[in-house]
């Protein structure tokens, strides 16, 4: 009788409940994975990931009830993504988002003058100039990619403005704010280092904006902003970089992906848009309804300080959470048939997509009335996008958006 050869060791299967995996956003595959973790109590702990172990927080209540406790999960301890920092070879580049009380408060007052009511009035008239002039640009009946010529160019146009920035050379903050926001460059050195030359390039660059306003009297505009407060006057390089990429992600691909999501969204609900198209008081809650199905950002993290106790589950100090929006606002406790666009949908605004606590997104307001206005503008003139191929999609599990829509405009 033969022998059978010994055996090698079988590797480590993988968690299925591993939602920290690039192919599931790529793929549009994480709905099943969020689903079963919410059915077991909304808590999962992951021992093994290219982001090493962590807890996922996937159903409304217990995140809202993480987010509310920022001296026990801390956004400064770790970070706000689940890619650690690696010593040697990162540099830190602290903000106000990755911050804890009180540097937070201080940093946050500064720029949060920015996204005031009456700003928004302040910018409403030009938000819609531009919009209507990209709109009216735009070919009908034939094939373009809306990420490209509507989202991105709106949201990176809206940035330019926000920054003083020279508006010839605007899209260089769209190639860093891709840069800066994907998450998977971390498992790759070459990258990982890439990054950070683009990172410090963008910094360089807004050094020279910010020593152009230094002495001039404030302007409406971050950079000045920043320069007449106490709180961000005296940055170092390291923590001004950080703070300019929070920003220009914060602004750049979350509205960006949520103006596709209403292309791409609306698509697939046809009868939820045909209610939007005849009746445009819909308008506000329908915006609420595609930032939530949407999620422009599916998680951010936190870390715990120290050890505590999480709806029955032992979390010890050191142990990094994330927080997943992207599941919880697809809770079916919360939302009914949550997979679904309802712009009639009750309660929208409860969604998470902006975060909630302290660390609530301060340019909701400025998203919220540019998608608003997109949808306005495109109502006005009966223009329809209709999805004309498979999207392409970021495959990250941070930012959760598009590289890719081909749509072709129709009249109605």
């Amino acid at each position: 009788m033969a022998t059978l050869a010994p055996q090698p060791q079988a590797a480590q299967a993988a968690d299925p409940l591993d939602v920290s995996r690039a192919e599931l956003y790529r793929d549009d595959t994480w709905h099943a994975p969020f689903r079963e973790i919410r059915a077991r109590g909304g808590i999962h702990r992951t021992e093994d990931s290219d982001f090493g172990p962590y807890w996922s927080i996937a159903s409304y209540k217990p995140l809202v009830h993480v987010e509310s406790l920022p001296e026990l999960f801390s956004s400064e301890a770790g970070g706000i993504t689940l890619a650690d920092f690696k010593e040697g070879t990162d540099v830190k580049m602290p903000m106000f988002i990755a911050m804890d009380r009180p540097k937070h408060t201080g940093q946050r007052r500064t720029v949060a003058p920015a996204f005031t009511p009456s700003e928004m009035a302040r910018m409403t008239d030009d938000i819609r100039r531009r919009t209507a002039e990209i709109l009216d640009g735009l070919p009908i009946g034939t094939t373009f990619d809306w990420v490209d010529r509507v989202s991105i160019e709106l949201t990176t146009q809206m940035l330019a403005i926000l920054f003083d920035f020279p508006w010839e050379e605007r899209r260089k903050l769209t190639f860093w704010s891709d840069w800066a926001g994907d998450i998977e460059l971390v498992k790759n050195e070459e990258l990982r280092q890439q990054r950070l030359v683009h990172m410090f390039e963008c910094g360089s660059y807004f050094k020279r904006l910010w020593d152009a306003k230094i002495d001039k009297p404030p302007t409406p505009d971050l950079i000045s902003m920043m320069i007449h407060s106490d709180a961000m006057a005296e940055m170092d390089q390291y923590e001004f970089i950080g703070n300019l990429i929070l920003l220009i992600v914060g602004g750049n691909d979350t509205t960006r992906s949520s103006m596709t999501a209403y292309a791409l969204g609306l698509d697939q609900f046809p009868d939820e848009r045909a209610k939007l198209e005849a009746d445009p008081s819909l308008i506000p809650n329908a915006v609420q309804e595609i930032i939530r199905w949407q999620t422009p950002l599916s998680h951010m993290r936190r870390t715990a300080t120290a050890d505590t106790e999480l709806d029955g589950h032992a979390i010890k100090a050191g142990e990094k959470l994330a927080l997943w929006y992207v599941s919880a606002n697809r809770d079916e406790s919360v939302f009914e048939d949550a997979d679904a666009i309802r712009i009639e949908r009750p309660n929208a605004r409860r969604h998470l997509a902006f975060g909630h606590g302290i660390h609530r997104c301060v340019g909701a307001r400025l998203a919220e009335l540019q998608i608003s206005i997109l949808l306005e503008e495109m109502g006005k003139r009966r223009l329809r996008a209709n999805v004309a191929g498979a999207p392409e999609r970021v495959a990250a599990c941070f930012v959760h958006g598009y590289r890719k829509l081909p749509v072709e405009l129709s009249r109605y």
